[in-house]
C-alpha cells in the first residue's frame, strides 16, 4: 500500500469540515445577537395565550377591494384624519388630524369637491372626536387630554389626569344623552409616538374613564386594559362598548341597570386589531381595524421572546412593517358580524362609519379620508 496517498477516509473528513473563516462569519453574529438579547433590559410580559390560539371569526359578507373602489376626500389637506364625527344637522364631518387641527369637511356629491376647513387648533394630536349635547365638540387629544371645543372654536381642557396619574395617550371619546363623557386613555405609560412599546411590553396600561361636566369629576371605570381604544355609548344608553386593540376584542361596561359598573364580553376574536368603534344610527356599529389578521403579530403577542427581539430591532434598525388588510368591520347591536371591508394594501385604518349610502374611513397616517359607495361596491356573501 502506498502510504503517501491519502486514504479515502481522510479525504472525506477534510472535504466535510467547515473552513474556520466561514464558521467565524456565521457564529459571530449569532453570538452577538445572543449577547444583545441577554444584555437588553426590556422585559415583555406574557399575555393570555388563549386569545391568540383561535382563527379569526368568519364574516358572511366581504369586500376586499376597499381602497381600490373608494374615492379620496381632502387629499393633502387631511393629514391622518383619525376619527369621524358626523353632524346630521349641518352635514359636516369633524375629524382630528396629525397637524393638530380639528377639521370640518363639507360633503359634496363628488368627493373631489368636498371642502376641508381648518376649524380649531389643539396644539397636540387630536384623535377621538364626538359631538356634545350643546353644540360643542369633545376631543380626546393624545398629548393634551380630554378637550372641549365651543361652537366658535375655543379650546378648553376638561381633564388630563385621574387618580393622580396623568394621561399619556388620550384616545377615544363619546357622550351619553345625560351629558356624561366617556373616554379612554390607551396607555398611562407610553405616548402616541411610542405606542409600539406598549404593544411590545404586553402589560395593561389602559383605562376607561368618565368625566362629569356638572361636577368636573374624572373617574376611572375600568383599569388594567390592553391598549384601551374606541368607545361608544349604546343606543339605549345602558352600556358602553370599548375596544382593546391588541387583544382583538370589544367589551361592554354597564352604565345603567342592575349590572351597572360591571364588564361583560361583547365581541372577540375580531379579524384584526380594533381602533375606533362608531354607531351609525341605523342599527350597526362600525369598527376600524388597524390591521387585519396577521399570523406574525399573533406569534409575537403569544411569545414574549419574539417581542423582545422586535424591541431590539426597533432600537437598532426599526421595526419591519407587517401590518396589512386594514379595514372596517360592520356588526349588529348584538355583536354579530355583518360585513368586512378591507384591502391588502391598507394599514392603520382607524375609523369607519356609514353616512347615507357611503362608508367613510379615517386613518392614523394617510393624508386623506376615503369613501366607498355601498350602492355600487357593497360587501358580497362569501358562502
Amino acid at each position: 500500500m502506498d502510504k503517501s496517498k491519502p486514504s479515502d477516509t481522510n479525504t472525506t473528513r477534510k472535504s466535510s469540515s467547515w473552513p474556520l473563516g466561514l464558521l467565524i462569519s456565521i457564529l459571530t453574529p449569532v453570538a452577538a445577537a445572543i449577547f444583545l438579547y441577554q444584555l437588553d433590559s426590556f422585559d415583555p410580559a406574557s399575555l393570555p395565550t388563549h386569545v391568540f390560539s383561535q382563527e379569526p371569526m368568519s364574516v358572511p359578507r366581504i369586500n376586499s377591494r376597499l381602497l381600490q373602489e373608494s374615492e379620496m376626500i381632502g387629499l393633502g389637506k387631511l393629514l391622518g384624519p383619525e376619527d369621524i364625527a358626523y353632524d346630521t344637522n349641518s352635514h359636516l364631518i369633524y375629524t382630528g388630524c396629525a397637524d393638530g387641527w380639528i377639521k370640518k369637511v363639507t360633503l359634496k356629491d363628488s368627493a373631489v369637491n368636498s371642502v376641508v376647513h381648518d376649524w380649531a387648533f389643539t396644539g397636540g394630536r387630536p384623535l377621538g372626536v364626538a359631538l356634545g349635547r350643546g353644540g360643542e365638540v369633545l376631543v380626546a387629544d393624545a398629548d393634551k387630554g380630554l378637550l372641549e371645543i365651543s361652537e366658535d372654536g375655543v379650546v378648553k381642557l376638561l381633564t388630563d389626569e385621574a387618580e393622580g396619574i396623568r394621561f399619556k395617550l388620550t384616545d377615544a371619546v363619546d357622550v351619553a344623552v345625560d351629558g356624561m363623557i366617556y373616554f379612554t386613555d390607551a396607555s398611562y405609560k407610553y405616548s402616541l409616538k411610542d405606542f409600539i412599546w406598549d404593544v411590545l411590553e404586553g402589560r395593561p396600561h389602559g383605562r376607561l374613564l368618565s368625566f362629569d361636566p356638572s361636577t368636573q369629576e374624572t373617574k376611572v371605570l375600568v383599569r388594567d386594559l390592553y391598549f384601551a381604544n374606541g368607545v361608544v355609548v349604546s343606543p339605549d344608553q345602558t352600556f358602553l362598548i370599548f375596544c382593546e386593540t391588541f387583544m382583538k376584542r370589544c367589551s361592554k361596561y354597564y352604565i345603567e341597570g342592575e349590572r351597572k359598573g360591571s364588564v361583560d364580553r361583547f365581541i372577540d376574536n375580531l379579524p384584526g386589531m380594533p381602533d375606533n368603534i362608531l354607531y351609525d344610527g341605523e342599527g350597526h356599529y362600525w369598527i376600524g381595524l388597524a390591521t387585519g389578521y396577521n399570523y406574525l403579530w399573533d406569534l409575537a403577542l403569544k411569545y414574549p421572546s419574539i417581542r423582545k427581539v422586535m424591541a431590539i430591532l426597533e432600537r437598532i434598525i426599526g421595526r419591519p412593517e407587517i401590518e396589512k388588510n386594514g379595514g372596517v368591520l360592520a356588526i349588529d347591536l348584538e355583536g354579530k358580524s355583518i360585513a368586512h371591508y378591507y384591502d391588502p394594501t391598507l394599514s392603520l385604518v382607524s375609523s369607519g362609519i356609514k353616512i347615507g349610502k357611503y362608508l367613510y374611513c379615517g386613518f392614523v397616517v394617510r393624508p386623506y379620508m376615503i369613501r366607498l359607495d355601498l350602492d355600487h361596491h357593497d360587501a358580497r356573501t362569501t358562502l
